[in-house]
């Protein structure tokens, strides 16, 4: 099963859905133009049933087989939002709001499977039932979440699910995918250091925040080198600090460090938010300060399923000739929230020598959508053979 012709054939047209979405990026649950001409297009493909407003603006279409006897249901999922970056790509289909675009190829992504409904629509070479989802919020709202909040396994009966990236740096039209955990959780800290503020050149009569934070940044460091097992994946970084004065003379009352914790196993989750927690409030004490800290728990560790990866490792490898075994990600994806509820796998597709995602300039390359189309196809015909 190499690429479809079918596909080939429509390129021109999914082009032009994916430039359009690009131009007019909308970003977290604000995707209704998005999920709108989503729902018109799976109207005009005569897909058999059509649900918006799940998970807040996310789609579901369902498209029955031929023959629906083997009671099987697959579900394929897309997600539809931007990022609030300023595009520096030059391109013609550029985006046309200021501060917002499509940085993650999600336009890409949404256009694919769009095409792949089209192409199962048309075809119906399958015996059982796919279940398209086009999921809102992924760049941090946790879209994935609401939608199975909104019962989206439980209501289209979905057995299995499966979710595709693109990704620079794998050849273009190439596949890349992981057994067992791929993508990191993502968990987020603040922390507030409240000591006595003072004029500079008196420091004996303050408690010096600015001081006390620096040791803080330092301290969070022995979390990853020196309280867990170096062969596992750890990352802990201060990404902001601030102080609430800008004078050169003054010693703030109070100065916050935001960061991230990116792990890939619960029992590393659980250690580095109470390391985090006792190293700044530690440090605080030493010093005659206090510390609130804040910590929130983002995504998942995603997890794919080892039966269902190595399935679409197959239909991946009978398109492009090969599958390659992807690296640990320590990104986030609230697919994650999906593969909790249900057994399914995620797969990356080459995007090419281009700009990494979330970069000003990066672009999707629509070269890339006959081999993610006929991906897609290719797991409800080969999972659910006719």
């Amino acid at each position: 099963m190499p690429i479809k012709n079918r596909f080939s054939e429509m390129l021109p047209e999914i082009t032009a859905w994916r430039r359009d979405f690009h131009e007019n990026p909308e970003l977290l649950f604000d995707t209704h133009r998005t999920a709108g001409i989503v729902a018109e297009r799976l109207r005009e493909f005569g897909v058999d049933e059509i649900t918006e407003g799940i998970g807040r603006t996310g789609v579901v279409g369902v498209i029955k087989g031929r023959s629906t006897t083997s009671g099987k249901v697959i579900g394929l999922r897309a997600d539809m939002d931007a990022l609030p970056i300023y595009e520096a790509t030059g391109a013609a289909h550029a985006s046309k709001t200021p501060g917002k675009m499509h940085a993650c190829g999600h336009d890409g992504h949404t256009a694919m499977l769009l095409g792949a409904a089209k192409y199962l629509s048309e075809t119906r070479n399958f015996d059982g039932t796919v279940v398209v989802i086009f999921q809102p919020a992924e760049e941090g709202g946790g879209g994935g979440k609401e939608m199975c909040d909104d019962g989206l396994m439980e209501r289209w009966g979905i057995q299995e699910v499966y979710g595709m990236h693109n990704m620079p740096g794998i050849p273009l039209g190439q596949f890349a995918i992981r057994d067992g955990a791929f993508f990191a959780a993502t968990d987020q800290f603040e922390i507030t250091v409240v000591g006595l503020g003072g004029h500079a050149a008196k420091p004996h009569e303050a408690i010096d925040t600015t001081v006390v934070a620096a040791q803080m940044v330092t301290a969070l460091q022995t979390v990853a080198s020196r309280n867990h097992d170096p062969v596992k994946n750890l990352v802990v970084s201060v990404t902001s600090f601030r102080t609430e004065s800008e004078a050169f003379n003054v010693i703030p009352q109070n100065v916050t460090l935001r960061g991230t914790v990116r792990t890939m196993d619960k029992e590393t989750r659980e250690m580095a938010e109470v390391r985090i927690k006792g190293i700044a409030a530690g440090i605080a004490e030493a010093f005659g300060a206090k510390a609130d800290v804040s910590y929130r728990k983002g995504y998942p560790v995603m997890v794919n399923s080892t039966e269902q990866t190595e399935f679409a490792a197959q239909v991946a490898t009978k398109i492009s000739g090969d599958c390659a075994t992807a690296p640990l990600i320590m990104g986030g994806e609230d697919f994650a929230f999906m593969l909790e509820e249900r057994p399914g796998a995620y797969i990356l597709v080459g995007n090419g020598d281009t700009a990494m995602v979330h970069h000003p300039e990066y672009d999707f390359d629509d070269n890339a959508i006959p081999a993610g189309c006929s991906w897609w196809a290719g797991i409800a015909e080969m999972r659910m053979p006719a």
